[in-house]
């Protein structure tokens, strides 16, 4: 007794299941979560150290160069790039694909713990090393916060007033303030008066450290308690510090006192320069980034989020407003939503092809085993804690045409016999009992063809991960209920139907129509001719080889995301309200488009992550980005161009480009030459030279290196003797300095929850005036007082330096970026790889070069799926072997896997689709249904063989007999990915499966028998 016999005979206990089914996968839709993107998992941490007055060089070499070395201890590293700037080291680290988000938390402690060990041996003046592990957090909305009339102050002050309520919100991690300008207490120092007075910075810092610091005073036992000391005269306001005393020794031994307030100018101001400022359409405002607790759902924070946001709008003072720069969970509910239209739309597209191929009743029975197999899967993936995003659900629109196979191939079987009036139950049981081995090898193979994507370990794979995981899911839930459920609805539905008397054998005969009298005339022909046949085919593999050369290829498709971005990049050394200025121009002309309906403008970094697939700008004063909204996403490449063009015009003295969001990883430049070597000179040479072939090309834009041009750097020339002689070191000078340039930090007054840094500096004239620094008073501890600038230092001499090293584990390192102005970056590379190469190729030995950019992450995405296919590919072989216990039967099946390429080049051709990624999905998966079906053909010859069928009538009889299966499965299939076509992500996979599954089915319906013919030696 097989299953199809129990359920059969216990139709009751199988309703009961399948209901079951139905009504957890109904719950689990409501539970399961929802994203617009999968997540995956960024494996970089961030190390920030800072050192103050070094140049580039010495961070590299000082800091930077041994705690990599302490990093590249970790076998969990797979590399570790850097950026030593003047005064600061940011090194990446980047970990291995093998470790997942579960893995990371214990490497980061390790990480910790081998930066902290070599943080005690750093130079002197070097801050702590900090490790961001959360360099991957994702701001899932993010907020503007501004209003005409109020200051800075009062903006944060409002922005700070959300924060704490909205962490109080579901799934809520953390809330970020960005362009909140820190505050400071600016004491403004006549630095004359105080050089005559003989009062030193030193002197105004020990008063207000010491009136302004928090300090135990003890407790005293009153009877039978003890009371806490806590002395008054604490400072209470800014204003406070006017009064303070500062106690003079005079040259006679005496003591005189200054008030503060004769010496300083006390205000309330803001650091400079700052460190980021946003504007939100033209105004300035501060952002609110909002990230989700890890494992949480966007869309529950989102709708926990609005609701919070209405109440408090109610209470927010009039004029200040808040405004949506991002908001992913309504961009999660619109592709959601989308995508699950999209999948009813398959679903109706595959049942309408099954009322038209197979009849009423048999096209109604698949349809609901069809629905019953989606339901059933959302069950286990509610399970599993999958959620809904744009890969699983795309991977339903792609399962769809194949979840209906094996229960097209049961009911099938089943309305033939009813057609001759044999016994349907019977047919159910036999059917079953003959495919369910047969059916499950080939479910397993076709699961098998996505399984390189699932075995992925790299950000790519992860991202696609759960393509695989629901096609497995699914195709698995068909099979079961393909032998279950459909032999029972079968037997009990399908309308048996008798010949009539003296009925002609055209209708007794369900094969003896036309259209199948035609395939069998023309399988005959192939098999007889079979030397002809292969010659055709051949010919149209060759042809297909040489047409593979002129698909496109890229890596990932763009988005569409109703936003695009605009980069900004001046000059290295500019300041960032130099940035500011060119940036706002470009917003407010930006904001005039027709067809824009916002802008967002950052200037000096590039914000924080609010998608995962972007990464933003380090901090850098020359850096601007602007956030572009539009009303339609078809309309953003002519938008950029149109930004890009007027910036010649409005800012010709930067470097702009637009740029639209990706899906999936992906790189800003996407043409990325890197040049390795030992000696910094040599590689901006070669550099410049690479820089050098792509101008004179033409097909490029955005061309730069990151390192950046050189940058100025004033050296005042210290008169050694002079120095020594006054008692005057290095340090007393550069402090000096500081002071009259940025601002010393003499103190920190604590006002709430905020530490406001007291800061001693000259008047914001000669701040901003470098022949002012020639007026500049020195002390000199020697002697007790300050001593004129001009007596240590004379000529003030401009220099120019690098602004930037950066290194790739270990190896200082130049990379020359672009993008080309049309076509694709696979071709626009091509166009120059030989120039570059022999660039580098000139070098002298230690010196390498290497591609990076799209080149790299498509090369490194390909040959994570490329290492896992031979021992898939083994387990399909091993699999056919086995269910046909024959090697030859294999090669059979196998030999026709090539000949897909022919479909598959025909239709990107034609359809003008690219080669990517995902296209390499589709083909793939190619294989698994083209040995399916070729499974169930196969199965048939020999089950007619066995039944004593003459070798040549047996071969075209098994072609005929299942036609109209695999062709329905394979129409299904096509139709049902119909959707797909439209959505930028898919088009190309969907245009892959579908015309390479038509030529496929024409392979498996001639190829096969032909190919058998020819193994076996089998002539008519």
């Amino acid at each position: 007794m097989n299953i199809a016999e129990v359920c059969i005979k216990k139709p009751t206990v199988t309703i009961s299941l399948a209901a079951a089914m139905l009504l957890a996968g109904v719950i689990g839709y409501f539970n399961l979560g929802r994203l617009e993107d999968p997540e995956f998992t960024i494996k970089n941490a961030q190390i920030v150290t800072l050192y103050p007055g070094a140049t580039a060089e010495e961070v590299a070499n000082e800091v930077t160069d041994p705690l990599e070395t302490a990093v590249q201890q970790m076998g969990q590293l797979k590399k570790v790039t850097s950026t030593s700037y003047p005064g600061k080291s940011i090194i990446l680290v980047e970990m291995k694909d093998k470790y997942d988000k579960n893995a990371l938390p214990q490497i980061w402690d390790e990480l910790r713990r081998k930066v902290g060990d070599k943080a005690s041996s750093l130079p002197s003046g070097c801050s702590k090393p900090t490790v961001l592990d959360d360099y991957g957090d994702v701001y899932g909305v993010l907020y503007a916060i501004y209003g005409d009339g109020f200051t800075e102050a009062e903006l944060k002050e409002h922005a700070k007033l959300l924060r704490r309520e909205l962490l109080l919100c579901d799934d809520v991690a953390k809330i970020d303030l960005l362009g909140d300008r820190q505050e400071i207490v600016s004491l403004e120092m006549s630095r004359a008066k105080m050089a005559n007075l003989g009062v030193t910075p030193e002197m105004v810092q020990h008063v207000v450290e010491g009136q302004n610091a928090v300090a135990d005073s003890g407790r005293m036992r009153v009877d039978d308690k003890y009371v806490r000391l806590f002395p008054s005269g604490s400072i209470k306001s800014v204003k406070d510090f006017e009064g303070l005393v500062i106690a003079v020794p005079k040259g006679d031994g005496t003591v005189s006192t200054i008030h503060l307030s004769d010496l300083v100018t006390v205000t309330r101001d803001y650091k400079e320069p700052p460190t980021s400022i946003v504007r939100y359409n033209g105004k300035p405002c501060i952002g609110l980034g909002i990230s989700t607790v890890k494992g949480g759902n966007v869309m529950t924070m989102g709708a926990s989020i609005d609701k919070r946001m209405k109440e408090l709008l109610a209470e927010t003072p009039i004029g200040i407003e808040v405004g949506v720069i991002s908001h992913q969970a309504s961009s999660v509910k619109t592709a959601v939503n989308g995508f699950i239209v999209n999948l009813v739309e398959s679903v109706v597209i595959v049942i309408a092809v099954l009322l038209f191929t197979m009849g009423m009743r048999s096209g109604l029975l698949i349809g609901g085993v069809l629905i019953l197999t989606v339901m059933a899967t959302v069950m286990v993936m509610d399970q599993m804690g999958l959620i809904f995003e744009r890969i699983s659900l795309g991977a339903f629109i792609i399962a769809l045409g194949m979840l209906v196979d094996n229960a097209i191939v049961i009911t099938e079987a089943v309305l033939i016999a009813a057609e001759k009036g044999e016994s349907r139950t019977k047919a159910a049981i036999a059917v079953v009992k003959q495919t369910e081995w047969p059916l499950l090898g080939a479910t397993v193979v076709a699961i098998l063809s996505f399984a390189p994507i699932g075995a992925s370990q790299d950000s790519t794979g992860e991202y696609c991960r759960s393509l695989f995981l629901v096609l497995m899911i699914s195709l698995l839930m068909s099979w079961v209920l393909a032998i279950t459920v459909t032999p029972l609805l079968a037997a009990k539905f399908l309308k048996k139907k008798s010949p009539e008397e003296g009925a002609s054998a055209v209708q007794a005969d369900p094969y003896a129509g036309g259209f199948y009298r035609a395939y069998r005339a023309f399988l005959e022909f192939c098999i007889v001719h079979r030397a002809l046949t292969w010659i055709v085919l051949g010919a149209m593999l060759v042809a297909a080889g040489f047409g593979f050369t002129k698909v496109k290829q890229i890596f990932f498709p763009e988005s569409t995301r109703n936003q695009f971005m605009v980069h900004l990049w001046m000059p290295e050394g500019s300041s960032i309200h130099a940035t500011e200025s060119r940036i706002e121009k470009m917003a407010e002309a930006v904001g005039k488009f027709e067809g824009v309906t916002g802008v967002t403008s950052i200037s000096g970094c590039g914000g924080l992550r609010f998608l995962l697939t972007y990464t933003p700008e380090d901090a850098d004063d020359a850096y601007g980005i602007l956030f572009v909204d539009v009303e339609d996403y078809h309309q953003i490449p002519a938008l950029m161009e149109k930004a890009e063009k007027l910036a010649l015009d409005l800012v010709p003295d930067a470097l702009v480009y637009g740029q639209k969001f990706v899906l999936g990883p992906g790189d800003a430049q996407k043409i990325q030459f890197r040049i390795m070597g030992p000696d910094p000179k040599v590689l901006r040479a070669t550099a410049e030279k690479a820089l050098g072939v792509l101008h004179a090309d033409g097909g490029y834009k955005e061309i730069q290196s990151d390192w950046r041009n050189r940058v100025d750097m004033m050296v005042p020339n210290i008169a050694d003797n002079s120095a020594r002689n006054l008692g005057v070191t290095r340090s007393d000078i550069a402090r000096s300095l500081k002071e009259a340039t940025e601002g010393l930090t003499v103190g920190s007054y604590l006002e709430g929850d905020e530490v406001l840094p007291i800061v001693l500096r000259a008047p914001r004239e000669e701040r901003e005036d470098p022949n002012s620094l020639r007026n500049a008073w020195v002390w000199s501890s020697a002697l007790g007082c300050s001593v004129p600038f001009a007596q240590v230092a004379t000529l003030i001499r401009t220099e120019t330096e690098e602004a930037r090293f950066k290194r790739r584990n270990r190896v200082p390192c130049i990379t020359v970026k672009c993008n080309p102005k049309s076509g694709t970056a696979a071709a626009a590379r091509l166009r120059v790889c030989d120039k570059l190469e022999a660039l580098a190729a000139a070098l002298p030995a230690g010196y390498s070069c290497e591609w990076g950019g799209e080149y790299e992450s498509s090369g490194n995405a390909n040959a994570g799926l490329k290492s896992k296919i031979p021992p898939i590919v083994a387990v399909m072989v091993i699999i056919v072997i086995m269910l046909f216990n024959s090697v030859k039967q294999a090669v059979v099946i196998f030999m026709t896997v090539p000949l897909i390429l022919v479909g598959v080049v025909a239709g990107l051709l034609g359809f003008d689709q690219p080669f990517g990624f995902m296209a390499l999905l589709g083909f793939l998966s190619l294989v698994g249904m083209q040995i399916k079906n070729a499974i169930v053909l196969m199965d048939e010859i020999n089950a007619q063989l066995a039944a004593g069928v003459a070798p040549f009538e047996a071969v075209v009889s098994s072609g005929v007999t299942r036609l109209r299966p695999v062709a329905n499965a394979a129409l299904t299939t096509i139709l049902g990915m119909m959707p797909l076509v439209a959505d930028a992500f898919y088009a190309a996979m969907a245009v892959t499966i579908m015309c390479g599954l038509a030529f496929a089915t024409v392979l498996t319906m001639v190829v096969i028998p032909v190919n058998y013919a020819l193994l076996y030696r089998i002539r008519r």
